[in-house]
């Protein structure tokens, strides 16, 4: 009987590649019945875009593995010896549709059709010793399959995920029992054909897949077709067959999808199209323009409020405090002064704004100077550590011990506490991305206070920002001396964008790739040292349909030159991951204290910026939003006092790292980037 049931097997999985084949045709011949009708007589001259949606069919092979306890086949029949381990092989198909814009990630899928669930199980011995097996020869499905799509690389290779709700619609099997050899005349018992007891009509579970589209027709036809081979993982949560027993099954998935789409025209005047490489027409409407500001001669000595980041970060491993930070000694804190910081510069301080930096790594000398001159303030140290409370309160001790020993800080004074996250945490629960550069930030000893001369204005409590510290600078090149490049309709058309910046002598620079319509390059990183000079400035767009479009200009450019007449100051509004309490600690702040400063006619010029955590284009949009939620504070406070003299400009630059304030090495430079600065400069 077991060579017999073997032949069936086989000859079952022989004929699964012809099925499939036979399917897959069967598609194809009804999507191109379906598909035909549509095709137009286009010129042929005529251009299109890709197709958002795709219709088709996909076929292919399920492999099943069943797990779990099979005795009871009905109600009135139950098999001698349980059944464990099955597995099996067995068709899919079924109808799909897509949807996906050309260039971008997200998409939807929708499959639905019919699937076998079919499996044998591993041979049992009954108490007879006698042979058995068990067969699922008919139990199959009406499946529907929503799908999220996902393009992560914005190319053809996808992955998907969605529930899969599937209705039972055949549940028969076949119960085999051979004979003893110990009794080798007895007559073997019949065969056994029924249907499965208990069968659950419907079953919600899981998928998660993979998969590649190959175009089968040239980018300027119309109708396009493309070929998807895919592999889906259906895990055994949700997909128990049957309501007793403990049946559980898991399916691979292997298939391949035949889907077609119709792209749109694109109007092409006749006499647009030449015979060459790059076409500029052919595409959507793309304005490009420089704008190059002369030169302006102030040296802008700037006047800047700068927040002070009341956290001390600490690496990781130690509880030491590191070495980045200023640590004086006993004999240099009476000349420590805030005003004079520059004295008191770290020993390896790199890259941009080393003024505001040198600031913030004397956080703990200013902290101790504050609570010297002002000797009935109090704080309290929170170190916060993934390695437990313990080390966190090491690092806390660090801190106050260095406050008491240098400082002379009464230890009554400083209280040291232990956590394992702090109250405003950067990784959030469920966070998957960029998990070391959170957990850097979060590994910090937190200074809170209640004593008002230590905070800043207008807040009190455990959860107050520190008192801000002035501090005058020079201003290397404003917002206002950029050299801006506007491509108007660049989002729309392109994938991404470059520039090319050639000089008299043929001397090419080349920037970028952009996604966004607008950006601005300080002249200096073009001009270098040269006071002036005349480009020509060549844009190069890679279009969502796979093209090349260039577009020509050409400016002459001005180094930024200062003099000595002008005064401005600055003011900067702090967030953590919580952007609404940034917004309502700094609001009582920008009202009573920017505002009054504000001169008649003067110009603010506000800019948002974030680290490099999260998406680009993400940070983008949060950095915008938060300007201008601080334009909009500023602009209600004015109107409430009849102000309309005053004139606004608002950027955000997300993580442009040309722009940004600080670099992003360090914790706490990816604090200070979660910022929106305000410049304020008097009318010229």
């Amino acid at each position: 009987m077991k060579s017999i049931i073997n032949f069936k097997k086989e000859s079952c999985i022989a004929r699964f590649p012809n099925l499939i084949v036979k399917s897959v045709i069967v598609g194809t011949l009804m999507l191109t019945a379906i598909h035909s009708p549509l095709q137009a007589q286009e010129a042929q001259k005529a251009k299109f875009t890709k197709p958002s949606w795709w219709f088709g069919a996909a076929a292919g092979a399920n492999f099943n593995f069943y797990q779990g306890t099979t005795q009871q086949l009905t109600t009135d029949f139950i098999v001698p010896t349980a059944f464990h381990d099955g597995q099996g092989i067995s068709l899919f198909a079924f109808p799909i549709m897509e949807f996906h814009r050309p260039g971008t990630r997200l998409g939807f899928m929708l499959q639905a059709g019919y699937e076998s669930r079919r499996a044998t199980w591993e041979q049992v011995t009954t108490p007879c010793n006698c042979p058995a097996d068990l067969e699922t020869n008919h139990l199959a499905y009406i499946t529907v399959e929503p799908s999220i799509r996902i393009a992560p690389f914005k190319s053809n290779f996808y992955i998907y995920g969605g529930p899969r709700l599937a209705f039972n619609v055949d549940k028969r099997f076949l119960y085999e029992q051979g004979i003893s050899p110990d009794y080798p005349n007895v007559p073997a018992r019949p065969d056994v054909n029924g249907v499965f007891s208990d069968m659950n009509k419907s079953v919600i579970s899981m998928q998660v897949g993979a998969g590649y589209d190959i175009s089968l027709s040239a980018d300027n036809k119309q109708n396009q077709a493309v070929l998807s081979p895919f592999v889906a993982f259906h895990p055994y949560f949700g997909q128990d067959p049957r309501s007793i027993e403990s049946w559980n099954l898991t399916t691979v998935r292997a298939g391949i999808a035949l889907k077609f789409g119709r792209g749109k025209k694109i109007a092409v005047p006749e006499e647009a199209i030449v015979p060459i490489a790059v076409v500029s027409t052919v595409e959507p409407d793309v304005t490009f323009a420089v704008a190059a500001p002369k030169n302006v001669p102030a040296e802008r000595q700037v006047r800047e409020t700068f927040p002070l980041r009341n956290y001390v970060f600490f690496n990781e491993g130690s509880t030491e405090i590191p070495s980045r930070y200023v640590l004086l000694r006993k004999d240099q804190v009476k000349e420590f002064r805030e005003d004079q910081l520059e004295v008191f510069t770290p020993k390896d301080l790199n890259g941009r704004s080393k003024r505001q930096m040198t600031v913030y790594y004397n956080v703990l000398n200013i902290l101790g100077d504050r609570m010297m001159k002002n000797p009935t303030s109090t704080v309290t140290m929170t170190g916060s550590s993934m390695e437990g409370t313990a080390d966190g309160k090491a690092m806390a001790e660090s801190t106050k011990t260095y406050l008491v020993d240098v400082f002379g800080i009464a230890p009554a004074r400083i209280t040291t506490v232990g956590r394992v996250k702090p109250v405003i945490p950067s990784e959030q629960p469920g966070g998957q991305l960029e998990l070391t550069l959170l957990r850097e930030g979060d590994r910090r000893v937190s200074i809170t206070s209640n004593s008002p001369e230590l905070l800043m204005e207008f807040q009190s409590g455990n959860d107050s920002p520190l008192k801000p510290v002035v501090i005058k600078t020079v201003q290397e090149a404003p917002l206002d001396s950029y050299v801006s490049f506007a491509n108007t309709g660049a989002d729309q058309v392109f994938t991404s964008w470059n520039m090319e910046i050639a000089d008299e002598q043929g001397k090419v620079q080349k920037f970028g790739p952009y996604s966004k319509e607008n950006v601005s390059i300080p002249g200096k990183t073009i001009l270098g040292t040269r006071p002036e000079g005349d480009y020509k400035i060549t844009m190069i767009g890679q279009t969502k349909s796979g093209k090349v479009l260039k577009k020509e200009t050409k400016a002459h450019l001005v180094l930024w030159t200062p003099s000595k007449d002008e005064e401005m100051m600055r003011f900067s509004v702090l967030y953590e991951f919580n952007n609404s309490k940034a917004i309502a600690v700094y609001e009582k702040y920008l009202t009573e204290v920017v505002i009054p400063k504000i001169p008649t006619g003067g110009t603010v010029i506000i800019h948002g910026h974030t680290d490099v955590i999260g998406g680009e284009e993400n940070n983008l949009k949060l950095s915008l939003a938060r300007a201008n939620d601080v334009k909009g504070i500023l602009e209600n406070g004015l109107s409430k006092v009849s102000r309309t003299d005053v004139k606004f400009e608002v950027h955000g630059f997300g993580e442009d790292q040309n722009l940004a304030p600080f670099n992003n090495k360090y914790p706490e430079e990816r604090f200070y980037n979660r910022s929106v600065i305000i410049d304020i400069i008097p009318a010229k």
